[in-house]
């Protein structure tokens, strides 16, 4: 971790100008706060406090300011080849109340409690988050720019150029800022491609894919190109997800791998597959939090909806890929960009832990493609699916211990409430293809 005299020789020598304090509110948006680099000593002393009543999530009928300490480690200089972040820094900042106490509703601090638990049994998780999203060009308005015609598929060259120069430049971005890459690609989709992050532990990785995501829209927009994490922007063709690839660690060694255990897998990865399976339909309002998750969890495009797990079958829910010793990880197929970093890893870390305190076996392992059977077989081998919509996952949601554990009472029924209210404002619509198929009937 930096000294407060290392941060500012930084400053000093990279003649930066101003630092961004970010933190996440309840949906996961990167709030931001922009002050000039003169104000460092203030900073660093946790005196910049904001209106807290302002924030989605935080204190709807409280106006006490809550106050920004920022967490040393996360000190980072953006590269100058963002035009509009050139001479900048970031600071992610844990929120407290303005009695020196931690504010109950911050979802990083919260991911630090869980992390703590699991510490008390020795265990510590990293995390490597497999990212897809959209790169829309738009117009000076901001608009999408159709139609949405592209030849090119997985693992294709873009045909445009300019998306190839602005992939570019996000991984070179990211190289300097010191993060690993480990692939970029196209995807399956017009326009749509993935960036695989490399392996961290579970709040630095929390910390960097909020980042992540604020840093690749800088750069698209630099090019114009709006880069979209929507899980289902487009009808008709594959949505984004968010593949999570996930480890505990005990005593500095991988706790999954067991040369001599099944699949070379150790009890406690086998207890973690259980726990997933058990407790997912109460952690997916975590993991596909919005409206739009769940017109990406359908048939047919690719995305995973039933319960089950595999070591050979890349399109299970939760898979094992087949590298062992400390590569030995589960890879969980169903969430997508739209999370919360803090919530979805923490519940993620949760899950595991309740796994292997109650020793949770996992069912069977299924290899076959299960969109090949028909709704009655799965019915008779009374595979569940993921909830259908955001409705259903939240009573899951509601009735799950684990994700009442991982949240904490408080951030639990902020959650609940507040994504209660965005489901009741969404089923009100009307949507285009209501009007289309019905107004004239």
């Amino acid at each position: 971790m930096p000294t407060d005299a290392e941060i500012k020789k930084i400053l000093k020598e990279k003649n930066i100008n101003s630092i961004y304090l970010q933190f996440s509110d309840i949906s996961g948006q990167v709030k931001n706060i922009n002050l000039p680099a003169y104000e460092i000593d203030r900073i660093l002393n946790n005196e910049i406090s904001f209106d807290g009543s302002a924030i989605c999530g935080f204190r709807n009928n409280e106006t006490e300011d809550l106050f920004c300490y920022p967490d040393k480690s996360t000190f980072l200089a953006f590269p100058f080849k963002f035009s509009k972040l050139q001479n900048t820094a970031r600071l992610i900042c844990d929120i407290y109340n303005a009695d020196g106490t931690p504010y109950p509703g911050c979802p990083r601090a919260n991911l630090k409690r869980v992390i703590e638990n699991a510490k008390k049994y020795d265990y510590t998780m990293k995390l490597a988050p497999e990212t897809e999203f959209f790169l829309f060009k738009i117009d000076e308005n901001s608009n999408i720019i159709g139609p949405l015609k592209d030849s090119v598929g997985y693992y294709d060259m873009n045909s445009d150029e300019n998306l190839e120069d602005v992939l570019a430049q996000i991984v070179s971005a990211m190289a300097e800022m010191g993060w690993d890459i480990n692939a970029v690609h196209h995807e399956g989709a017009p326009f749509q491609h993935e960036i695989d992050l490399g392996y961290d532990d579970v709040l630095h990785a929390a910390d960097n894919f909020a980042t992540f995501k604020f840093v690749v829209k800088a750069i698209a927009l630099k090019f114009g190109l709006n880069a979209s994490f929507m899980p289902k922007p487009v009808y008709g063709i594959n949505g984004s997800g968010l593949h999570i690839n996930l480890s505990l660690w005990k005593n500095g060694k991988n706790a999954f791998f067991d040369p001599d255990g099944t699949y070379m897998l150790s009890e406690a990865a086998q207890y973690v597959v259980g726990s997933i399976l058990k407790n997912i339909s109460g952690i997916t309002a975590l993991l596909n939090p919005s409206v739009n998750s769940y017109k990406r969890l359908v048939k047919d495009y690719e995305a995973p909806i039933y319960i089950a797990w595999s070591v050979l079958n890349r399109g299970s829910l939760v898979r094992i890929p087949l590298n062992r010793n400390d590569d030995t990880r589960i890879e969980l197929r169903s969430p997508d960009a739209s999370i919360n970093p803090y919530f979805a890893f923490a519940a993620l870390l949760q899950t595991c832990m309740d796994g292997i305190r109650n020793q949770i076996d996992p069912p069977a392992p299924i290899e076959k493609d299960l969109f090949q059977l028909s709704n009655n077989e799965i019915k008779l081998k009374k595979i569940k699916s993921l909830p259908e919509n955001l409705s259903e996952a939240l009573d899951s949601f509601e009735k799950n211990l684990t994700a009442r554990a991982a949240l904490g009472e408080y951030i639990f029924n902020e959650f609940l409430t507040q994504k209660r209210s965005e489901w009741n404002t969404y089923r009100k619509q009307v949507t285009k293809w209501e009007l289309e198929t019905y107004l004239d009937v």
